[in-house]
């Protein structure tokens, strides 16, 4: 028999029921075709987020009654590859915690593991809207029903109920952002100048990872010139990180006015761009007007921002054509000349 020598052949091997999921740059579904891909170096990581492919895998195995999770951070190398060492390391002690029968794990194994993760050096606590986003998605492509935080989040979101907005719990939010259908979608958009603004950010940390249909993008870029125009930049980046998950056609031109406009361009609104609204920075003149703001902001930590945008596959070459490209007299010249020194 073949040794397993990747995580993909764990999974497959040991007969798993298996549902992978970025925990990056946002909470996506990933093809478990994916993570093979980037182990046997085929392809780099599509949603790097700071240097590591961050993923969370939700499998049942033998006769494990309740699904595991992992959270791993798998490190990459400068062109967003697998760095394998770490990786096999922790195949090695898997391995050694289970015996080589992957396939006959029984009740008791769950605790071996369990323990395993506790001291893994690839391990990582996602923050609480990634979990609260990421037990909402598992829970409906498992076909479970929303945690009993649904309800009431509906009710308030929607203006059906008058109810105390300190008593909604984050895992409602990530439910209702999860399942929101499009009647919600619009009903919540009625609804969105009224949110106080602790429930207003609480619930873009949630949109931020699903599509955001046309009419709450106009309501979410609203209420965020809103939120900027009273200094409440908190709740300024948190729309404009919900608006990110809109189509390029309206979040687009709404990044295209911010980035105009050189005192909007503080540090948090750039990174909120990098880290949700990455793939709005396909764009030929969309690019390298972020990056020449991102230069010119000194609180901004321009390289590893940068770094960060060029392990994205599909950013990759754009990104370093602008850095070579970029004129002598200009912020992005001077950035890296900085760093040569």
């Amino acid at each position: 028999m073949q040794p397993i020598d990747s995580l993909h052949d764990f999974f497959v091997r040991s007969g798993a029921e298996v549902r992978l999921y970025h925990l990056g740059r946002r909470v996506t579904p990933c093809e478990l075709a994916t993570l093979a891909a980037l182990e046997s170096g085929e392809q780099p990581w599509p949603q790097p987020w700071q240097g590591k492919a961050r993923l969370a895998m939700v499998f049942r195995v033998g006769e494990l009654e309740d699904p595991l999770i992992w959270f791993l951070a798998l490190p990459l190398d400068e062109q967003g590859r697998l760095d394998p060492a770490p990786r096999d390391a922790f195949l090695q002690r898997l391995l050694e915690t289970l015996g080589r029968n992957v396939r006959g794990l029984g009740r008791e194994d769950g605790e071996q593991i369990d323990n395993l993760m506790k001291d893994n050096p690839l391990v990582f606590t996602p923050s609480m809207p990634f979990q609260a986003v990421l037990h909402a998605r598992a829970s409906l492509d498992l076909g479970h029903p929303a945690s009993q935080h649904l309800e009431p989040a509906e009710a308030y979101l929607e203006g059906q109920q008058a109810l105390d907005w300190r008593a909604l719990g984050l895992q409602g939010l990530a439910d209702f952002a999860v399942r929101m259908e499009a009647d919600q979608a619009s009903r919540l958009a009625a609804r969105l100048p009224a949110l106080p603004g602790e429930v207003l950010t609480s619930l873009c940390y949630c949109l931020e990872h699903v599509a955001i249909p046309e009419g709450l993008a106009k309501a979410l870029r609203a209420r965020g010139e809103a939120a900027a125009e009273t200094g409440d930049i908190e709740a300024f980046c948190a729309c404009v990180r919900a608006v990110a998950g809109a189509d390029t056609h309206m979040a687009g031109p709404w990044f295209d006015t911010l980035l105009d406009d050189p005192e909007t361009c503080g540090p948090d609104l750039l990174a909120a761009i990098a880290a949700r609204g990455w793939q709005h920075l396909e764009d030929a003149e969309r690019l390298p007007r972020f990056l020449a703001r991102l230069a010119e902001e000194p609180r901004a930590d321009f390289m590893n921002l940068v770094r960060d945008l060029a392990l994205i596959p599909r950013l990759r070459l754009p990104v370093l054509m602008t850095l070579r490209e970029a004129p002598a007299d200009t912020a992005i010249a001077r950035r890296l000349s900085e760093l040569g020194r």
